[in-house]
């Protein structure tokens, strides 16, 4: 049984009585002579009935057609999807019909049918990570939890769902820290934001309605003098001289961030190309460059240039990398039986420090913070009691 507009009828007719005569031939029909997967691809005819295998066969629904044909001693299948098209050849009818119906599902699903989480992820990481500045670390956990949830990596976009995430949440919590599934939620729900609105891979937010872990409460950890001290002969370092060991770099580092604020990534990346002591200003690169376009200039007091002085000339002043400073800074630590310090709380004893000095929008210059309340909130750590003494 055939169904067309009635203005067509008598041309599809024609083509078969023509095909009966000459099977394998479908030229001459269609608008400008087209072939007759083309006048089919852009006519309202639907065929329901299955036809002898001599003449090209159609299944048309909506804007959906697979056509199969004779053609050079084999079967020819063309799909047309939706603006899409893909045709190829086949020796045998049955081959030529799976691949169709195949190609037809296929071009048929949505973006979010067709797309995995995984190749989300996958696709996110060569793509956007690597314009940024923690790129190095949200690869590594891009890839641990591709690793360690291949269900939910390999769930199609469509069948994400808040559930599957409230799961991976809970089963990082038993491993890893509020502060860390945090910190990795956040390029998550980038990452899947550009899934939605750029790149058109979805339209639902599976993250909607998932329940955060709680923000851990500020540090209050201040560095004492003594500690410092103590650190310093530990490492073996004596100011004004030029670092000759790995110990001494970190002791060297961790007196620059106690003068100047700067974090560890930013002291690591001085060099004679960044680092202006006439006009006492570092360049660094920061976190959200690949925003701003720009790096963070940093004002310098006097007693981080006198640090740095021995060092300035040299293409990096330091060799270290994070990992190395980090590891070296908690072995001296542990060993002076000095407890709950991190190298992080240098920038934040630098930065209270200096608010007894400057106003707020001088000191959030210094530390590069456009939120005031971070700064207030997160850094600035003198107490209540000390802050009495002082009035």
């Amino acid at each position: 049984m055939l169904s067309s507009p009635a203005a067509g009828t008598t041309a599809l007719a024609a083509f078969f009585h023509a095909s009966a005569e000459n099977p394998g031939n479908y030229s001459g029909f269609g608008a400008s002579g087209q072939s007759l997967p083309a006048a089919i691809f852009r006519s309202k005819w639907t065929i329901h009935t299955p036809i002898p295998h001599d003449f090209p066969t159609a299944l048309r629904m909506g804007e959906q057609v697979a056509a199969i044909g004779r053609y050079k001693g084999g079967h020819r299948a063309q799909v047309y999807v939706k603006g899409k098209r893909a045709s190829k050849t086949f020796r045998t009818l049955r081959e030529a019909q799976a691949w169709a119906a195949a190609t037809e599902a296929e071009l048929s699903a949505s973006p979010a049918d067709r797309h995995t989480f995984r190749q989300l992820i996958e696709h996110y990481v060569e793509t956007v990570m690597p314009a940024k500045k923690g790129a190095d670390h949200e690869g590594r956990q891009a890839k641990a939890l591709l690793r360690d949830f291949p269900d939910l990596a390999d769930k199609t976009l469509s069948a994400l769902d808040t559930p599957d995430f409230a799961q991976w949440r809970d089963a990082r919590l038993k491993t890893v820290s509020d502060a860390t599934v945090l910190r990795q939620m956040h390029w998550i729900r980038h990452a899947l934001r550009l899934a939605r609105e750029e790149w058109k891979w979805m339209a639902h937010d599976p993250l909607k309605g998932l329940r955060l872990p709680r923000q851990p409460a500020p540090r209050v950890r201040r560095v004492h003098p003594r500690e410092i001290r103590a650190l310093c002969r530990a490492l073996h370092y004596r100011p004004g001289k030029a670092p000759q060991t790995k110990g001494q770099e970190v002791a060297l580092a961790f007196m620059v961030a106690l003068r100047s604020g700067m974090r560890a990534g930013e002291i690591l990346s001085l060099g004679k190309h960044n680092l202006d002591l006439k006009r006492r200003v570092a360049s660094v690169e920061h976190k959200t460059q690949h925003l701003t376009g720009k790096p963070r200039e940093v004002p310098l007091r006097h007693p981080a240039v006198r640090l740095l002085k021995p060092v300035a000339d040299l293409p990096r002043c330091f060799s270290l990398s994070s990992a190395t400073l980090d590891a070296l800074f908690r072995k001296a630590r542990d060993r002076l039986l000095i407890e709950d310090l991190h190298f992080h709380d240098s920038r934040a004893e630098a930065l209270t420090r200096l608010a007894r000095k400057v106003d707020v929008m001088t000191l959030s210059k210094i530390s590069g913070h456009k939120d005031v309340r971070i700064l207030v909130n997160a850094y600035y750590r003198e107490t209540a009691e000390e802050i009495a003494a002082r009035i």
